[in-house]
């Protein structure tokens, strides 16, 4: 399979959204997206973009995508954060995940990253068995917590 790694462009935000969408549905959270392809271009690609993104390129198609934005840990110092990496279901199997992954790395070691976090869902096992051959290690004793917009909302109410 001759597919390519590259940075994205705001052209890509299109396909890359679709692909989010994808992961949403594999992920059992459909309905779960409210980012849209503008807000992608906007965020990503202004004069301080939020975010980074990889994409994997086949045949002049978006195939496959690893976004990551810098975060700042109180014990390591600059670390990179990995929010997704989707390859669509089709292309699964074929080294694109672990081309997105080999970028992602590269990337966190040009930017002195003391450390890349992500998450992935305990039933995911193909991915988590990738990761650790990898030589990441899965924290299984942390939990996620989420504050949504609603909750944010509630809690500011309940605080003014």
């Amino acid at each position: 399979m001759n597919f390519t790694i590259r940075p994205a462009t705001k052209e890509d935000m299109p396909q890359a959204l679709e692909l989010i969408k994808e992961l949403a549905i594999f992920e059992k959270e459909e309905n779960a997206v409210e980012v849209t392809v503008q807000d992608l271009q906007n965020d990503g690609f202004g004069e301080q973009p939020a975010f980074t993104c990889f994409v994997a390129e086949l045949n002049n198609k978006v195939e496959g995508i690893a976004l990551v934005y810098k975060r700042y840990s109180t014990w390591k110092g600059p670390i990179l954060h990995l929010e997704d990496l989707v390859v669509n279901q089709r292309m699964r199997g074929l080294g694109m995940g672990t081309a997105l992954l080999d970028e992602v790395v590269k990337f966190a070691h040009s930017l002195g990253a003391k450390r890349i976090n992500w998450e992935v869902l305990d039933w995911n096992e193909k991915a988590i068995k990738l990761y650790e051959r990898k030589g990441a290690k899965v924290l299984r004793d942390w939990d996620v917590v989420h504050l949504d917009e609603q909750g944010i909302k509630n809690y500011i109410a309940n605080i003014e």
